[in-house]
């Protein structure tokens, strides 16, 4: 058997996740390994634990070899925006600093005075959003100039994980994209963006395309786990990966006609996939994002053309305060009953910014309910209720403007992701849209970051075969 595997790793959680073919040429995974994650204060900012992710990615790569699944490559794939500054000599600069921190504050008005909002988006194709990578890079100029002085590369967190496993840099293009510094048409670094917000030029690297095989498990590291093996860039944006496993038939895959998808999980990314950047006027009017795709002829040959809504983060967010105040573990499935059994009908903004990191996700519902004269969700089921319901009315919204933008008409949607599990919001989204729900699979991230390696190593002859296989076991488990 040839194994695949994807380190996985979200803002809540990473897995390490194999596939192979069985002895039917059928697709087959499973989880191997999995570990938490989440933000921390350290001196006033909320940060990522890069040290303690690191060693759990050791420690599942350690239990692959205690299984013995031992892969023929591995990726890893992460949110998008963060990044890390390294020095001459290859250490980190200042703190992972994540990006619902609030250091960003007002950046986006002051590049408004330096390059318009929509010169902006004609070159970069880029949501405005406050946590861009751009921004971050402002802030650290004018608060840690010293900083950007001393630093010598830029890595995105995948692209970090990547360098610490085999010593290699690289810079990967799907994640790169999501930055707000790369070009559309060049689809590499805007120099000149870089030049006029004053950056130093030498510290990005050369992008690469996903797909790319970059190198090897360092010495150090194949002693401590007790193997090697490739290191392939799969879609380091985890949104990237998790498109690249949609389970479109084969028939479909390739026809030039956009597909609906919601990648469901801590944030809702729901779009097309584009073959070309589509940055009209309506497309600027209504924040739609033209993040880099998996391309097989080159860069560019699709996008993920997408608006980001605040997803199921409300969820996990009141759930674990939930459980801070009960001392209980809540399941996910409990939550759902309950929610089910609720009557509440009150609707709250998703992507209303009080949402974004708030110190209470409890407080913030209740406090919005409250001041617009709602009825106030107090019970666990109440507050599922609430989200789910208005996520559902979210994606209805934001269908209705896709539709607009792209002047065409959606007869189904399909959700993948974590999200994809809850029988509840798909059957209040599919109530809102009135759209066919196809949902699955749940771990579309890691299947589509193991998707890509495998074509990189011949098992499929292009994306829409693998979507194909993707589909076939899809159907066959029911859409787990």
């Amino acid at each position: 058997m040839k194994y695949f595997l994807a380190v996985d790793i979200g803002a809540s959680s990473g897995r390490h996740f194999i596939t192979w073919k069985n002895e039917n040429d059928e697709l087959e995974y499973k989880e191997i390994f999995r570990f938490k994650n989440g933000l921390e204060k350290r001196n006033s900012h909320l940060c990522w634990n890069l040290e303690g992710l690191f060693t759990n990615i050791k420690e599942g790569l350690k239990e692959c070899k205690k299984q013995g699944v031992i892969p023929e490559s591995l990726g890893i794939d992460t949110w998008g925006c963060d990044f890390v500054l390294l020095d001459s000599e290859g250490k980190i600069l200042g703190d992972s600093v994540a990006y619902r921190d609030n250091r960003t504050e007002g950046y986006m008005e002051k590049l408004n005075s330096l390059i318009g909002a929509e010169e902006l988006y004609q070159r970069t194709g880029i949501q405005r959003q406050p946590f861009n990578t751009i921004y971050q890079l402002m802030s650290i100029k004018d608060k840690n100039p010293e900083i950007l002085e001393k630093a010598n590369t830029f890595l995105m967190i995948p692209d970090y994980f990547h360098y610490l496993l085999s010593g290699q840099i690289s810079n990967e293009y799907t994640n790169a994209t999501t930055t707000a510094l790369v070009n559309t048409e060049s689809k590499d670094w805007d120099w000149e963006l870089i030049k006029l917000l004053g950056l130093p030029e030498k510290i990005f690297m050369p992008i690469l395309k996903p797909g790319k095989k970059i190198g090897r498990l360092s010495e150090d590291i194949e002693k401590e786990v007790g193997f090697s093996c490739d290191i392939v860039l799969p879609c380091t944006h985890d949104t990237g990966s998790a498109i690249a496993a949609i389970p479109l038939s084969e028939n479909k895959s390739g026809e030039n006609k956009p597909v609906l998808y919601i990648s469901s999980g801590t944030w809702s990314l729901l779009g097309s996939e584009l073959f070309e950047a589509n940055k009209n006027h309506k497309s600027f009017i209504h924040n739609y994002t033209n993040e880099g795709g998996y391309g097989e002829n080159g860069f560019g040959n699709r996008y993920r053309f997408l608006k980001n809504i605040m997803g199921l983060w409300m969820l996990q967010s009141v759930k674990k305060e939930l459980e801070e105040r009960s001392a209980n573990v809540i399941s996910f499935d409990e939550l759902d009953k309950e929610a089910k059994e609720s009557c509440i009908k009150s609707i709250v903004a998703c992507n209303d910014k009080c949402f974004l990191a708030p110190s209470s996700m409890i407080d913030a519902v209740q406090t919005f309910c409250q001041k617009r004269k709602l009825r106030v969700p107090q019970t666990a089921g109440e507050l599922a209720r609430v989200i789910y319901e208005s996520l559902a009315r979210c994606y209805a919204e934001a269908i209705k403007e896709l539709e607009d933008i792209l002047n065409c008409s959606f007869e189904e949607l399909y959700i993948v992701g974590g999200g994809s599990k809850s029988a509840l919001l798909n059957l209040f989204t599919e109530r809102c849209t009135g759209l066919k729900i196809i949902a699955g699979p749940s771990e579309a991230t890691a299947i589509g970051n193991c998707l890509i390696q495998m074509l990189c190593n011949g098992e499929y002859k292009n994306l829409a075969e693998a979507r194909q296989a993707v589909r076939n076991k899809v159907l066959k488990n029911g859409g787990k």
